[in-house]
């Protein structure tokens, strides 16, 4: 093996992301001969108590409260930008403009127009960037990943992907930005949650024709600071139903579901994927991150069988297989994929988000909005 690569690392938005991001660094000892050895060294974010809990990070030596300093600084290797989406395209335009390596994070801008301008910045650059998106590299969604790119399924009936938790169920939680359209965007909880259901189907090549959104704003005002009423104008819930040229047969088209809810009693924050064809199946959640199940025909029997797919995610691990996997193993799993295909040493394993996956999910999302204001399924726009 030969030495690992250096990476310093600067954290532009000092929340939780942020937070998750040291204690990936911390572990990063548990992955099996990865190219790359990172250390967040900088961290810029505007709140003084958010930069203070860095100073428990030993290798954190510049502490700003203007991501300029972040972007400027060519000491930096890599930056992980974790802002409101209402600042996405100023600072991501400004650090591909600077030629800066950074992960983003979701939804790559606060609308599809800030999408389309952010990725041809990066077109534009030499900037190395991917999209924040975790869930997929649990063992059980790539194995079920891997099953349906495979063609075992046959011709596609239905699809379903579903990013659900109960974050916002209690209607005393205070206004926060995500529930503001001015930070958050039209999208509301498509932007905050969407990416999540959307890079699956993607990187399979599901890609809609046309989309029927059916969008619900739940609680429409929550307490503000001095506990007056603010308005919510934002999406609690999306379902978006769409309809997905078949790739076996030209004039078919299969039914493809895209689920994110804020507000959905009985979850935690759960994660589902869901396939099924004509020759077979495949489903897993994050409920049940210990099974994966299989849907086959045998004997002229039809059976969903269980299969058990351990901790073995997109890099190995010194701690084995036959584990249990859990939300920080694949937050490091992602920031491994990154830093290897950064580096050129990804091979064939999964990769992060693209900027291309995340514009095309900008596109679904925006089609959803449209179709809520007409009452009509209608096209993603290219």
């Amino acid at each position: 093996m030969s030495t690992p690569q250096p990476v310093r690392i600067g954290v532009v938005g000092a929340g939780l992301m942020g937070r998750e991001l040291a204690a990936v660094c911390g572990r990063w000892s548990q992955l099996v001969d990865h190219p790359c050895l990172p250390q967040i060294v900088a961290v810029a974010d505007p709140q003084p108590a958010a930069r203070e809990w860095f100073r428990r990070v030993p290798s954190v030596q510049t502490f700003a409260d203007d991501w300029r300093a972040l972007v400027d600084d060519p000491t930096l290797d890599v930056l992980y930008l974790a802002v409101p989406h209402d600042l996405h395209e100023d600072l991501y335009v400004a650090a591909a403009q600077a030629g800066r390596d950074f992960l983003a994070e979701k939804p790559f801008g606060i609308d599809l127009s800030a999408a389309g301008r952010i990725a041809a910045a990066v077109r534009a650059s030499t900037s190395f960037v991917r999209v924040s998106s975790e869930f997929p590299f649990f063992p059980g969604a790539l194995r079920a990943y891997a099953y349906a790119a495979s063609g075992a399924l046959g011709d596609i009936l239905d699809v379903r992907s579903q990013f659900s938790h109960s974050s916002d169920l209690d209607r005393g939680k205070p206004i926060n930005w995500k529930r503001r359209a001015a930070t958050c965007g039209e999208l509301g909880v498509m932007g905050d949650l969407g990416l999540h259901v959307a890079h699956v189907p993607l990187r399979l090549g599901y890609l809609p024709e046309t989309v029927y959104g059916m969008l619900d704003n739940v609680v429409t005002s929550r307490p503000g600071a001095d506990g007056s009423g603010v308005d919510c104008d934002t999406w609690d819930n999306a379902l978006l139903a769409c309809r997905v040229p078949s790739s076996t047969d030209a004039p078919r088209r299969f039914s493809m579901l895209w689920e994110t809810r804020r507000i959905a009693p009985g979850q935690m924050n759960s994660w589902s994927f869901e396939a099924l064809g004509m020759d077979g199946g495949v489903r897993f959640s994050t409920r049940t991150p210990t099974t994966l199940q299989r849907f086959v025909r045998r004997d002229g029997e039809q059976v969903w069988e269980e299969v058990q797919p351990g901790n073995l995610s997109a890099w190995p691990t010194i701690s084995g297989g036959i584990f249990e996997f859990g939300f920080s193993d694949a937050l490091l799993q992602m920031w491994a994929s990154y830093l290897a295909e950064r580096a050129g040493g990804l091979g064939d394993r999964f990769g992060t988000a693209t900027v291309d996956e995340a514009v095309g999910a900008h596109r679904v999302f925006d089609a959803a909005l449209r179709s809520a204001r007409s009452g009509s399924a209608e096209p993603p726009v290219s």
